[in-house]
C-alpha cells in the first residue's frame, strides 16, 4: 500500500511506516490542484495543518482508506465527506499534552520574573535589576479553567511550586477534583480570588469569548492571566486594555483568535507586561516525534482493518448491523447533545433504552453515538465513536443499555436518561418513515420537534400573554420561530413552552426573556452535533 505525506512531519513516523512495508512518498507544499492530481494512487494520507483535504480532494482519492493528522486539530479535513466515503480520519491527540503543559509553566515563570524583558534589556547594554523585580509563586492562588489532561498537569506542577490550586470545570466529578488536590469552585469565585488564571478549555459555542471585559473586571487587581488553549476563548483586546490600566499585572498568551498574529491586529504592541509566543504549545522535538509516530501507528491500524483508538469519525461495523442502525446515528448523537444541555452538574450515569426493532439488534455503536453527543460539547479533547466509552469511563460515568419489547406509547423509540447528583432528565426520540428524526418527549412533557438548530425550553406560570411576550421579544430581535408547543407540567398551574428558533439567541435577548414575569426557567439548547 502507498502512503502520501503532504506536510513536514518527523522522519520517525515515516521510517516506521517503511519498516512495516509501506511505500511512502513525501511531497510537501502541494496546493489543492497538486493534491488532486496525485492523490488517486494512494491508500493513506498524512497531513499537518498546511494541507487542506477538501471535498474535491476526497472525490479524487479513489483508493484512499485513511487520512492521518499529525496533531490534534482536524479543521483542515472535510470529515463529513471523508466519513460519507468510508475514509477513516485519525489524529494524534495525546502526544503534545506534556509539551503544552510545560509551555504553560514556562510562560507563567517568564511572565512572573520578566525574563524576556530582562534579556532584551541586558542585550541592549543595560543593567537594571530593580526594574525587573518579580514575585514568588509560593502561596499564590492559581485558578485553572478546565481540568482535562493539560489542566490537571498544570495543577500537579504548580502544586510542586507550593501554589494553592483551585479549578472550575462543571463537567468534572467532585471525586476527580479530590484526586487532583484541586478545590472546586464556580467561575465567579475563581475570577475574584485567583492571583493567576490559566485557561485550558475546548473551543465551543459556550467557551468562545468566555473571558471578556466583564469577566476581567471581576478579577482582583494585580491578577496575571495565561492562555495556552484556544485563542477565541479570551478577548485579547479587553486583556490589553486591562494590562494598560494596570488592573491586570501581567499576561502570557500563546494562542490568538486570528493566526498568524500580524502587527496590524496585535493589541499588545508596546506593552512590556505581557509575554507572547507564536502558538508554540506543541512545539517540542519530543511532541513532534510523538505525533508523527502516533499518527503512523493509527494509519497502519486503519489500513489493517483494526480498531483505531484515535479515529475521529465512525469505525466500521458489519453491513447487516449497519443497515439497521445507520438511520439512527444522527438522532442518537443529537439526543446526547440535548440531554447534556438539560443537566446540571457532572453526569453520573447515561442510560439508553431501546424498544421495537432496535431491541433485537446490536446497539453498542448507537449508545456510543449518544456518548459522543453528550461529551463533545463539554470536553477539550475530541470524542469519537471509538474513544467515547473510554472517555466516559475515565470520567466515572456509568453507561447502561436497556432493551424492551414493551413499546408503550411510542413504537421503535429510544429513551436517553442522564443522571446527575441533582436529578435525572430524559429525552425520547424516534424515526418517522425510517428517516425523519423527531424528539417526542422531554422529561414528562410530550413534544414534537426535529432536533435541529436551537430549541428554547421555558417552564412558566399558566397565565395570559406568556406566548405573546416571548414572541414579541423574539420578533423584535428578528429571530424566526419555526415551531412552538405548550404543554402542562405535573405541578398544577404551570406549563412548559418548547420553541424552535432558526438562529442563536444573543445573551441580551435571553436576559429579556428570563425577566418576563411568570417565567420559571429558560434554557436554550443547541441541538446540532459537532463533526
Amino acid at each position: 500500500m502507498k502512503i502520501l505525506v503532504s506536510d513536514d512531519v518527523s522522519i520517525k513516523g515515516v521510517e516506521l511506516l517503511r519498516e512495516h512495508g509501506y511505500e511512502v512518498d513525501v511531497k510537501t507544499n502541494l496546493d489543492e490542484e497538486g493534491l488532486i492530481e496525485c492523490i488517486g494512487e494512494y491508500d493513506g494520507l498524512i497531513t499537518r495543518s498546511m494541507t487542506h483535504v477538501t471535498e474535491k480532494v476526497i472525490d479524487a482519492a479513489t483508493k484512499l482508506k485513511v487520512i492521518g493528522r499529525a496533531g490534534v486539530g482536524v479543521d483542515s479535513i472535510d470529515i463529513k465527506t471523508a466519513t460519507e466515503r468510508g475514509i477513516i480520519v485519525v489524529n494524534a491527540p495525546t502526544s503534545n499534552t506534556v509539551a503544552a503543559t510545560e509551555h504553560t509553566c514556562a510562560m507563567i515563570m517568564a511572565m512572573t520574573r520578566h525574563i524576556p524583558q530582562a534579556h532584551d534589556s541586558l542585550m541592549a547594554g543595560e543593567w537594571d535589576r530593580e526594574r525587573f523585580t518579580g514575585i514568588q509563586l509560593k502561596d499564590k492562588v492559581i485558578g485553572i479553567i478546565g481540568l482535562g489532561r493539560i489542566g490537571s498537569g498544570i495543577a500537579k506542577r504548580m502544586q510542586a511550586m507550593e501554589m494553592k490550586t483551585i479549578g472550575y470545570d462543571p463537567y468534572i466529578p467532585e471525586d476527580r477534583f479530590k484526586q487532583l488536590g484541586v478545590e472546586s469552585v464556580d467561575l465567579d469565585t475563581l475570577l475574584r480570588t485567583s492571583d493567576y488564571i490559566t485557561m485550558h478549555t475546548p473551543l465551543t459555542k459556550e467557551t468562545t469569548g468566555m473571558i471578556g471585559a466583564e469577566e476581567i473586571a471581576k478579577m482582583k487587581d494585580g491578577v496575571r492571566v495565561i492562555n495556552v488553549s484556544r485563542g477565541a476563548v479570551l478577548d485579547i483586546n479587553a486583556l490589553a486594555d486591562a494590562l494598560r490600566s494596570g488592573h491586570v499585572a501581567g499576561a502570557a498568551v500563546d494562542v490568538f483568535p486570528e493566526e498568524p498574529l500580524g502587527q496590524d491586529i496585535n493589541p499588545f504592541e508596546g506593552l512590556d507586561n505581557v509575554v507572547i509566543t507564536p502558538h508554540l504549545g506543541a512545539s517540542t522535538v519530543e511532541a513532534q516525534i510523538g505525533v508523527s509516530v502516533d499518527v503512523a501507528e493509527g494509519v497502519m491500524a486503519a489500513l489493517n482493518g483494526e480498531p483505531v483508538p484515535t479515529a475521529v469519525n465512525m469505525a466500521p461495523v458489519p453491513m447487516n448491523v449497519y443497515n439497521v442502525i445507520h438511520p439512527y446515528f444522527d438522532l442518537m448523537e443529537r439526543m446526547g447533545v440535548i440531554g447534556v444541555y438539560l443537566t446540571e452538574g457532572p453526569m453520573k450515569e447515561i442510560q439508553v433504552e431501546y424498544t421495537g426493532e432496535l431491541a433485537d439488534t446490536e446497539t453498542r455503536l448507537l449508545t456510543t453515538a449518544v456518548l459522543k453527543g453528550a461529551l463533545n460539547p463539554i470536553l477539550q479533547d475530541s470524542v469519537n465513536f471509538v474513544n467515547a466509552p473510554e472517555v466516559a469511563k475515565m470520567r466515572h460515568i456509568a453507561v447502561k443499555e436497556i432493551k424492551s419489547h414493551d413499546n408503550g406509547y411510542f413504537l421503535d423509540a429510544v429513551t436517553v436518561r442522564i443522571k446527575t447528583a441533582k436529578g435525572e432528565h430524559s429525552v425520547v426520540g424516534m424515526l418517522f418513515n425510517k428517516n425523519e428524526a423527531k424528539i417526542v418527549q422531554i422529561d414528562e412533557y410530550r413534544v414534537d420537534f426535529t432536533p435541529e438548530g436551537y430549541l428554547l425550553l421555558a417552564p412558566h406560570v399558566d397565565q395570559p400573554n406568556m406566548i405573546g411576550q416571548i414572541s414579541t421579544i423574539l420578533g423584535q430581535a428578528r429571530i424566526n420561530i419555526t415551531g412552538m408547543q405548550v404543554g402542562r407540567m405535573t405541578q398544577a398551574g404551570n406549563n412548559i413552552m418548547a420553541i424552535a428558533v432558526q438562529d442563536d439567541i444573543p445573551n441580551d435577548i435571553m436576559l429579556k426573556l428570563r425577566s418576563i414575569d411568570g417565567i420559571l426557567d429558560m434554557k436554550l439548547i443547541h441541538c446540532d452535533v459537532q463533526h
